[in-house]
């Protein structure tokens, strides 16, 4: 029996919501510099696949890695965590 794989799961932040069924996710990360030893911020965009156009920009979203479903899409909005006021 194959073992199944978790899928990775990340959170942040839409940034942008003018496209149909996509929104572009802003993710932030800390990483430790190597000879400085101070932590510096990273920032990824990922373009997400949101079904039903639930998602506005300033939400927080917990998105999940999936198959390609475009050039660009390879990620799908799981639950949105908290709406923007």
């Amino acid at each position: 029996m194959k073992k199944k794989l978790q899928k990775t799961q990340i959170t942040g932040t839409v940034v942008s919501d003018k496209m149909d069924k996509t929104v572009i996710v802003l993710v932030e990360r800390l990483v430790k510099h190597r000879f400085y030893k101070k932590y510096i911020r990273r920032r990824s965009k990922f373009a997400v696949h949101d079904e039903n156009n639930v998602c506005r920009a300033g939400d927080k979203v917990l998105i999940t890695q999936s198959r390609p479903l475009s050039k660009t899409k390879r990620w799908r909005v799981n639950k949105v965590v908290e709406k923007a006021v």
